[in-house]
C-alpha cells in the first residue's frame, strides 16, 4: 500500500479466510474502519463461479472438514485449523424466542477492567437439560457499577457465576473485585475454573445438540470464531472473555440455575463475602 502513494495505484489481495476473524480480516470488512472508503470487499463463494458444476461441488463439499465448509465455498471467515470447537455455526445457532417463565436461569461472568463479558443461559430440562444462550453484556473499562446495572437489567433475580481469579485481580488498590460487585448488590459464586475440563464438556454439550446460542449474540459468535489453539495445542487468550464466561456457564451456573417464581434461599442464609 505504501508504494501507492505517489502511484495513485492500486493493490489487490485474494484469499481463504481460514484463520477467521484475523486483524487483516477485520480491517477489510469492517464498515467502520478507516479505510473503507478506500477499499471494495468480494466475498466470492462456489456459487459466483461458473466452471464448477452441481457434482463437483457435491463431492467436494462431503471431503471438508464442518469447520472448513464455509470459508471454502462462501468466504465467510472462520479457522480451518486449531479451532477450539469445529462447528458450523449454523449447527448450534437458533432465532430468538420467548424463553418460557418454567425454564431456570443463569448468567456466566468474565471479570476485568480491559473487557467484561458475561452470557445468560436458559435451561430446557424438558428436553433433558439443552441449555439456551440468549443475552450477552459486552463491554471495556467500565467501572463495576456500570457492569452490574447491565447484569441487573437482565433480571436480578437470575444468580451467577465469576471468574474465582477475579479475586485477585483489581483495578483498584489491592481490592477484591469480586466483593466489590457483591457490596454492589450483585451476588455471585465462583466458578469451576477448570479450562480443559470446561472446554470438553461446552464441546460435549455443543456436539450433541444441548447448547443452542441465539443468532442474536453477535459478540459470542465474532469470539467463537477466533477461539482456537497454538501449534503447541494452548489455548489462545485473546478475545475470549464470551467464551470463558460460557465454560462458566455450562461448570458452575446450571447447577444454581433459578426460575423467577422460585425463591433463591441461599441468598439469605450464604455469606457471600469469599
Amino acid at each position: 500500500l505504501m508504494r501507492t502513494m505517489t502511484t495513485h495505484g492500486m493493490a489487490a489481495l485474494t484469499f481463504t479466510p481460514l484463520e477467521g476473524r484475523t486483524p487483516l480480516v477485520n480491517n477489510l470488512m469492517d464498515p467502520n474502519s478507516a479505510a473503507a472508503s478506500d477499499r471494495a470487499v468480494v466475498q466470492c463463494g462456489w456459487d459466483d463461479v461458473p466452471h464448477l458444476d452441481a457434482d463437483t461441488k457435491e463431492r467436494m463439499f462431503a471431503k471438508l472438514p464442518p469447520h472448513q465448509r464455509d470459508a471454502r465455498t462462501k468466504g465467510i471467515p472462520s479457522l480451518g485449523s486449531g479451532a477450539i470447537y469445529p462447528l458450523e455455526e449454523a449447527e448450534i445457532s437458533c432465532a430468538p424466542f420467548a424463553l418460557p417463565a418454567h425454564w431456570p436461569r443463569c448468567f456466566g461472568y468474565d471479570v476485568g477492567w480491559n473487557r467484561g463479558a458475561a452470557v445468560w443461559g436458559a435451561i430446557d430440562r424438558d428436553a433433558g437439560g439443552v441449555v439456551y444462550l440468549y443475552s450477552e453484556h459486552y463491554r471495556a473499562q467500565a467501572e463495576p457499577s456500570i457492569h452490574v446495572a447491565a447484569i441487573k437489567a437482565r433480571g436480578a433475580w437470575i444468580p451467577g457465576t465469576v471468574d474465582p481469579a477475579a479475586r485477585g485481580r483489581s483495578i483498584k488498590d489491592g481490592e477484591q473485585l469480586i466483593q466489590v460487585y457483591i457490596d454492589l448488590g450483585l451476588p455471585m459464586l465462583p466458578a469451576v475454573n477448570a479450562v480443559e475440563a470446561g472446554i470438553f464438556a461446552t464441546w460435549e454439550l455443543l456436539s450433541t445438540g444441548r447448547l443452542k446460542v441465539f443468532s442474536s449474540l453477535t459478540n459470542w459468535f465474532t469470539e467463537f470464531r477466533q477461539y482456537h489453539r497454538d501449534a503447541k495445542g494452548k489455548v489462545v487468550k485473546l478475545n475470549d472473555h464470551l467464551m470463558d464466561a460460557s465454560r462458566y456457564l455450562v461448570m458452575s451456573g446450571r447447577d444454581i440455575a433459578s426460575c423467577e417464581t422460585q425463591v433463591y434461599q441461599e441468598a439469605a442464609t450464604t455469606d457471600w463475602r469469599l
